[in-house]
């Protein structure tokens, strides 16, 4: 190859002479090319379908409050499902701007399946004149089908494509609706033409809405057109004037930043794992370029003899670089495509993490994300590139044309100072507050780690191995053994470059692999704590619940001790941000056994309250988004005014992003006045069976509630709440498998490419007597312990970058702690399969090496 290079370069014809050289290496080494351009892809590929994928679930969810909202040019929303009164209505219709006000009942419902839950939906309740001028996609409807219902009818109901879809029913056909606590029968009267694909919507007269589910004199929503030449930024400001405490003005940016809002944080941190994982892919390209670099350097010096200029060589190396950063950022733009593609199609529109309910999102071409995520991937092969290239551009050409390059001096004193410095660099980056409320420091953080791992590993490797060069001798330990451990302490650049694929993707594995088994982890304990009781009941739908007579119904079964009960609502504190959750249940008795406190519980002396201010509790997230401690005090809409609120104490809440607070029951009904609850928690009597209560509490429980009601017991709550985990970190588990893969692919690719490298040495070995099977011993000696080096290396700093996961980046993603766990059967499974890739991969390389004889190896030296 170099004597038909020389001669290119000798018909001046240099950019020929370095697609020659290209060509020949990737033809001669083609598994070290895939390997480089798979890793680039990768991190492309999950960066670009994370994109993607979220993309079109915001665009979806955008639809869905377009159709909702029609031509709406503001909304005024109840703050809590409970509605608003009805007599806001007259008043915001007579302000003077206004052109039409459309008033709505808005309630969470489901399809009657025989008294179980069935298909959930949304219920609508409109005045179909006021509306068909704000919202027409909700009421163009087609009518006069065989068997349909007047628009008016009581019985009358519309469904969207997909709620009757769901329902197994067809136009003219009865249905049960449960809502509220109530059920009733309708007749789907048509098909609302003007809803989404993936929206679940039924409506219904406004008067029968608010007759039928328990909603007279109560409005959850006005839909405002205003008059042309009307200032909306001046119509808000005065209605946020007049508006009662219990209702607040939401625009359409509004809506899109809540929506955005409720993953955001999950989308972030996908996305900056994928970027990771690129980075991996970089050192991945730097170990095989290094390796590349290392046996093609008397080709190399041949070329400077010849008259290549170091520049020119530098820029061969670098063009290498940025075709494999084309290629794998090429290939990643079409796995990322198909990927997205087929997690829309298995976890849904938010990854599995369950932000959105809408399941239908539809792919969109991104062009620019497209531009921006290639580039990342070239610039990562590229700069992965630059340190090869200045290492073959400053070698010395008489020197290399003799020695090979398979060894540097081994008088040379590695400095621990750039990766200690980067590793500094990466703890004062963990200790930096978020920026504009993300972890952006955190995961520059885990990315100085992760550099300055790689960076001390030439050190690490001279430090660690020192001692036992000198006992090799002195001890009497195997020929193949000195060898070896002689070897790698005289080339230790040599061992870092294959090191840094091993650090680098055993540090991922193992930091995401700690960050989700400590997740999981602290999630169960903390169901334990939560799920105390024997029996739970949920009713779904936020406005109503079990009223008194239920609540009795409840207690008196027979076989049941006692009933813990707890309403639950959510509260929008603010129109741009997701609500709230307000809940009242017993806890002045005793706070400790009733919520999962961070540290201890606090008495509650009545004269240590601010004057007027009642006792909650919040929950971590609460605490961490509005910076509260026990002992301050937070202002929330309560009961239709501003409550001034004492925080008693903290509490652990992972099923809450955006927060929580919890009331005493006493408290909670005094000032919401609603008596009906959500939840009901069972302790039976000692030896009852759990079948026959949950038969019991069915029964008790009138048609309406039954639809809506979750009866189930704390093992299958766990479990079903550990399955939502599990689907919501499934793309972190591919993430982690993908990086094993690669990662070990890495390690045989770069100890085969070394060892072939080699096959001078092992000539001379040779003949000095060295015999066969003692240098492949050597080299399965060389490979067990720089994989154990690597791993060693690897799990030490993925702990150090799971710290960072753990208590900095999901602390500023999500607001909730967690404490560390350790996954030890996965370190042992990683450290067994990367030691044997290692050796296994270094043994068949060397079996292939040296199967060219001695004098040949060794001709150059003649």
């Amino acid at each position: 190859m170099a004597e038909a290079a020389a001669s290119l370069m000798a018909k001046g014809r240099p950019w020929a002479t370095q697609a020659w050289l290209i060509g020949g290496e990737w033809r001669a080494y083609p598994v070290r090319l895939v390997v480089a351009v798979l890793a680039i892809a990768v991190g492309v590929a999950l960066g670009f379908a994370v994109h993607l994928v979220n993309r079109a679930a915001l665009d979806s969810f955008a639809r869905a409050i377009s159709t909702v909202s029609g031509t709406a040019d503001l909304q005024v929303q109840a703050i809590s499902p409970a509605g608003t009164d009805e007599a806001l209505y007259p008043r915001l219709a007579r302000l003077p701007g206004v052109a039409t006000v459309s008033p709505v009942v808005s309630l969470a419902a489901r399809i009657d399946s025989g008294g179980t839950p069935g298909a959930r939906l949304t219920l609508l309740g409109l005045d179909m004149l006021r509306a068909a001028r704000v919202t027409p996609a909700l009421v163009g409807l087609p009518l006069g089908q065989p068997g349909a219902a007047p628009a008016l009818d009581a019985d009358a109901i519309f469904l969207s494509r997909a709620a009757l879809t769901a329902s197994g029913r067809q136009s003219g056909e009865w249905l049960v609706v449960s809502a509220a606590g109530h059920s009733h029968r309708f007749r789907i009267a048509g098909v609302l033409a003007g809803a989404g694909e993936d929206q679940a919507l039924a409506v219904i007269d406004i008067a029968d809405a608010q007759w039928r589910f328990g909603q007279l004199g109560r409005l959850q929503r006005f839909d405002l057109a205003l008059s042309e030449g009307t200032d909306k930024a001046a119509m808000t400001r005065q209605l946020k004037a007049m508006l009662p405490a219990d209702a607040d003005v939401v625009t359409a940016e509004d809506e899109a930043s809540r929506s955005a809002s409720l993953s955001r944080a999950y989308r972030v941190n996908l996305g900056m794992l994928a970027m990771v994982a690129l980075l991996t892919g970089g050192f991945l390209v730097f170990s095989a370029q290094s390796l590349s670099v290392a046996r093609r350097t008397p080709q190399f010096a041949l070329l400077r003899v010849l008259g290549q200029r170091r520049s020119e060589l530098r820029r061969l190396l670098l063009i290498e670089g940025l075709v494999l950063g084309s290629l794998g950022s090429a290939i990643g733009l079409l796995l990322g495509h198909g990927l997205a593609a087929l997690v829309l199609r298995l976890l849904g529109g938010d990854l599995g993490g369950g932000y959105f309910q809408a399941g239908h999102a539809e792919l969109v071409a991104a062009p620019g994300a497209a531009l921006v995520f290639a580039a990342l991937g070239i610039l990562v092969a590229v700069v992965a590139s630059l340190v090869p290239a200045q290492a073959a551009a400053r070698a010395q050409p008489a020197v290399a044309l003799k020695s090979g390059g398979e060894a540097g001096d081994p008088r040379r004193r590695w400095p621990a100072w750039p990766g200690l410095a980067l590793l500094a660099a990466g703890g004062m980056a963990a200790l930096g507050p978020p920026l504009f409320g993300l972890p952006l420091l955190g995961y520059g953080a885990m990315a100085l780690l992760l550099a300055g791992g790689v960076a001390i590993m030439p050190w690490l490797a001279r430090l660690l191995l020192t001692p036992l060069v000198g006992q090799a001798a002195t001890r009497g330990w195997p020929v193949p053994f000195d060898l070896a451990v002689k070897r790698l302490w005289g080339a230790p650049s040599a061992a870092a470059v294959a090191l840094s694929g091993i650090v680098a993707s055993t540090s991922l594995m193992v930091a995401m692999a700690v960050m989700v088994e400590s997740f999981r982890s602290s999630v169960d304990e903390w169901l334990v704590q939560l799920l105390p009781a024997d029996v739970y009941v949920h009713i779904e739908g936020d406005a109503g619940g079990l009223d008194r007579a239920a609540q009795a119904r409840l207690q008196a079964i027979p076989g049941v001790a006692s009933v813990r009960f707890v309403r639950q609502i959510p509260l929008r504190v603010a129109a741009d941000r997701p609500a709230v959750i307000l809940s009242g249940q017993p806890i002045r008795a005793d706070p400790a056994s009733s919520l999962p406190l961070i540290g201890a519980a606090r008495p509650l002396p009545d004269e240590a309250l601010p004057d007027g201010a009642l006792p909650v509790w919040v929950s971590e997230p609460m605490a961490w988004l509005e910076g509260l401690s026990p002992g301050d005090t937070l202002v929330l809409p309560v009961g239709g005014a501003q409550r001034r609120l004492y925080v008693a104490g903290i509490w652990r809440d992972y099923a809450r992003q955006f927060g929580a607070v919890a009331m005493d029951s006493t408290d909670f009904e005094r000032l919401t006045g609603d008596t009906s609850k959500t939840e009901a928690g069972f302790t039976l009597a000692p030896g009852q069976p759990a079948a026959p209560i949950v038969a019991a509490i069915r029964a008790s429980l009138s048609p309406g509630l039954a639809a809506q009601a979750m009866i189930a017991e704390p093992r299958a709550m766990r479990k079903q709440a550990m399955a939502i985990f599990d689907k919501s970190f499934a793309v972190t588990y591919a993430l982690e498998i993908i990086a094993i893969l690669i990662g070990l692919i890495g390690v045989a690719t770069a100890f085969s490419a070394q060892t072939l490298a080699r096959v001078r040495e092992f000539g001379m070995l040779r003949h000095i007597g060295v015999r066969r099977g003692q240098i492949i011993a050597m080299l399965a000696s060389e490979g067990a312990a720089l994989g154990t080096l690597g791993v060693v290396a690897g799990i030490g700093l993925g702990l150090l970058m799971a710290q960072v996961l753990i208590h900095v980046i999901n602390p500023q993603s999500f607001h909730w702690t967690m404490t560390t766990a350790l996954p030890w059967g996965l370190f042992a499974g990683l450290a067994a399969a990367i030691i044997a890739a290692a050796a296994g991969t270094a043994v068949l390389a060397g079996r292939r090496a040296l199967s060219t004889s001695a004098i040949q190896a060794v001709r150059a030296d003649w």
